[in-house]
């Protein structure tokens, strides 16, 4: 089995294409998104419409629970441009997707944890750095899912793979469309990344996993003149040079 898995598009429809146009080449059997579609100061309806056509099982990310429930004070501020851009029936919809997503027996797809869209399933954050989380905070957040065999997860925008001693194979494909957090407190302190577009692909090999990781160029100084032209600088210079000053 080959599965595409790609999250956190944040509204970039540019670097959306790329990936599926590199994923066609690729010979999967499904893809799979885990959320967080929209948000962004870029193309949140168009992106929307394109995921639409392609029919994904969908995750719901926590800002795609936010841009429906959430009060428009509380919300950073592409957050509200995505919820300004999106139809109430877009919105309606992204807050209907699931929490989680039993791909298979042996799947589980969800976003953050399997019980919180806020929480790094495999991360934290320690004097605004992005560091590896502690083995046994890795088990307490799985809960239930610890006797799973693959957990895939997003919302951290960092490729990884991890194997639990004793629990299970632990993917994140990175970000397909927002490399850095270019919006948050301490944004500019995270590791520098790159402003490539990520996606993963799982491979099973009998009763083994192993995990493709993909990093693609696109246009990416288009989507940061998107963002600049549309008022958020950070998101421009996050999208063009994977960091923030």
């Amino acid at each position: 089995m080959r599965l595409a898995v790609i999250s956190d598009i944040h509204g970039n429809l540019l670097a959306l294409e790329a990936v599926i146009a590199d994923i066609d080449k690729r010979a999967v059997d499904a893809i799979v998104n885990l959320g967080d579609s929209a948000a962004g100061p870029l193309w949140p309806s168009e992106t929307l419409q394109s995921l639409e056509a392609l029919a994904l099982p969908t995750v719901r990310g926590n800002h795609d629970r936010w841009v429906w429930d959430a009060e428009t004070n509380s919300l950073p501020e592409a957050d509200r441009f995505a919820r300004a851009a999106l139809s109430s029936e877009q919105r309606r919809a992204l807050h209907a997707l699931p929490s989680i997503i039993n791909i298979s027996e042996d799947i589980l797809a969800v976003h953050g944890t399997p019980t919180d869209d806020c929480t790094f399933l495999t991360e934290e954050t320690y004097l605004d750095r992005m560091i590896p989380a502690a083995r046994d905070t890795i088990r307490d957040r799985l809960g239930a899912a610890i006797s799973r065999p693959v957990v895939l997860c997003g919302h951290s925008h960092r490729q990884s793979i991890t194997q639990l001693p004793g629990g299970p194979l632990i993917l994140n494909p990175g970000s397909v469309g927002c490399p850095v957090f270019a919006d948050i407190p301490g944004a500019s302190s995270l590791e520098p990344r790159s402003p490539h577009a990520r996606y993963a692909i799982l491979v099973q090999r009998g009763d083994r996993w192993a995990a493709e990781f993909y990093a693609l160029d696109y246009d990416w100084q288009k989507a940061a003149l998107r963002a600049k032209e549309c008022g958020f600088p950070k998101w421009a210079e996050a999208l063009a040079t994977g960091a923030v000053t």
